[in-house]
């Protein structure tokens, strides 16, 4: 037996025609992610530019290409272990909530007060060390949490994710330039979306990105000056230890504590609704395994001095159907690695138009978004729902919140009664987006066993919510005890109501018959 299933391991390709699609399609995606995070770095924090191409690029660069090649090698593994060829790899990147949370959260305060950049940075980076630390842990928990989740609530969250931070902010710069963009879109969803090909099986995400381009520079959005002062810059840097700097910033460590544990939460629940998003699409990762390397990836990369931690992506499913199996990871890792070691990101972002890059995120969240619904029983469609309101909410706040400050001021300073008078519910939008993904989880997992009419279940889940709120972990701004009283006392009547409901006895739900391929029990490890 082990004979037979080792044999498909030898003959699975390294590389496959999807692989080159899946490569320019997701390579593009976290090319567009550090070129955002490296701007950060220099139009937000004032960090020097040879601190942030000589230290956090070549950081993120290790950490990004380890942890491509171990989704590469786990999904190999997966294959031969199944007999299969069709294993998609996990895609790998820098987190995009975090790289602006770390920024505009935890390091741009401390820049203000100090006009220090380099104190923000130790600070970024003992904040992105403590996020490795908590994953880490989350591994050994996170299993359980999927087990026993209903799979609307894990979806749902993702979609939740998609469809706000992922997509809202492409689709508002796709049409700022839309007669760059909406052609990309159209080859995109036309290659990826449908059976037509192009002439020559060309990769429809390398056409599209060439198509863009070109269009983006005849039409003059681009400059050549620009593009020489990037070449200009070009230099080779190799990472190495900043332990100094990560020992100086753990120095004041309990103000990083109140976001860093309710954002790894954060991570390894979105991990565990991205390995649940890849079950869905056939292959069934080990969730463990995931979140291990997500953590270590953490830790590494803050010990060489990045404060960006990476994490599993969403989007495996938009990956597979591109038909991306598992080269395409491995070659994104190490190709964006040598991107940072050679400093060419100022470089390809005043060749590349942002309008010709950023409709692949648009196509990811379309895809995430629909299979929230697809792959989930027609039944609890109203849980997927649920599960997306929070992030819509936390999307929203941060959207006033941005616009309130490009005026010079806050909501506080507006008051919450101006807001409401123009139709704004500040307060309420803000509460509920608090720890939006572990929020998300609980509300829609509380729907779908209310609609099963598994109402000791749904109570366990209102009770969470209780719980996570008094502490401060979800519809909070900070983890402190009693956090939120009215919020978690509203989760304890939901509790009572639904204790009430369950000592009636009341016949499950019944499943219809289709909903026995959607629901496959998800293993503990």
């Amino acid at each position: 037996m082990t004979a037979t299933t080792a044999a498909p391991a030898a003959k699975l390709p390294h590389w496959v025609r999807g692989d080159t699609n899946a490569f320019f399609g997701f390579g593009v995606n976290v090319l567009v992610n550090v070129l955002t995070l490296t701007g950060l770095c220099l139009g937000v924090i004032q960090m020097p530019a040879g601190d942030v191409f000589g230290v956090i690029l070549p950081a993120l660069g290790i950490a990004l290409v380890a942890g491509n090649i171990y989704y590469t090698l786990l999904a190999r593994r997966l294959a031969a272990r199944e007999n299969r060829t069709d294993v998609t790899a996990l895609p790998y990147g820098p987190s995009v909530p975090h790289m602006f949370i770390v920024i505009f959260v935890i390091m741009l305060p401390i820049y203000l007060t100090t006009k220090d950049p380099i104190a923000a940075w130790t600070a970024g980076i003992a904040w992105a060390f403590i996020i490795g630390v908590i994953v880490l842990i989350g591994a050994f928990v996170g299993p359980y949490i999927r087990k026993y989740t209903p799979r609307a609530a894990l979806l749902g969250t993702l979609a939740g994710i998609s469809i706000t931070f992922i997509s809202m902010n492409p689709a508002g710069n796709m049409w700022n330039y839309a007669w760059i963009a909406l052609p990309v879109l159209g080859l995109l969803l036309i290659g990826l979306l449908t059976d037509v090909k192009l002439p020559f099986n060309f990769p429809i995400g390398l056409a599209a990105l060439l198509v863009g381009t070109a269009i983006g520079w005849i039409g003059g959005a681009m400059s050549v000056p620009d593009v020489q002062s990037a070449a200009r810059d070009i230099a080779f840097a190799f990472p190495h230890l900043k332990v100094d700097l990560l020992i100086d910033g753990l120095k004041d460590m309990a103000p990083l504590l109140a976001t860093a544990i309710p954002l790894g939460v954060y991570n390894f629940t979105e991990a565990m609704t991205n390995v649940e998003s890849a079950a869905t699409a056939g292959d069934r990762y080990n969730l463990r395994s995931v979140l291990l390397a997500d953590g270590a990836g953490a830790v590494i990369g803050s010990c060489l001095g990045s404060p960006f931690p990476p994490a599993v992506y969403v989007g495996h499913p938009g990956w597979k159907a591109a038909g991306g199996r598992t080269g395409y990871s491995m070659a994104t890792g190490v190709v964006i690695a040598l991107l940072c070691f050679f400093g060419l990101f100022g470089l390809l972002g005043a060749i590349f138009p942002t309008a010709a890059i950023v409709p692949i995120l648009l196509y990811i969240g379309l895809l995430i978004g629909a299979q929230a619904f697809q792959a989930t029983p027609r039944a609890h469609a109203a849980a997927v729902v649920a599960a997306l309101i929070p992030n819509i909410a936390s999307w929203a706040t941060g959207q006033m919140d941005n616009a309130l400050a490009a005026a010079g001021t806050t909501a506080a300073q507006v008051g919450t009664e101006a807001l409401a008078g123009a139709g704004v519910v500040y307060d309420g939008l803000k509460t509920l987006g608090e720890g939006a993904i572990l929020a998300g989880l609980v509300l829609g997992a509380i729907v779908a066993f209310i609609i099963d009419k598994r109402f000791w279940h749904a109570a366990v889940f209102s009770a969470a919510g209780a719980v996570l709120t008094f502490v401060g972990l979800i519809h909070a701004e900070k983890v402190q005890f009693n956090a939120d009283g009215p919020v978690s006392l509203g989760y304890l009547f939901l509790t009572a109501v639904c204790v009430a409901f369950a000592l009636t006895r009341p016949v499950p739900r019944i499943p219809e018959p289709e909903e026995a391929s959607l629901e496959e029990p998800a293993p503990v490890a």
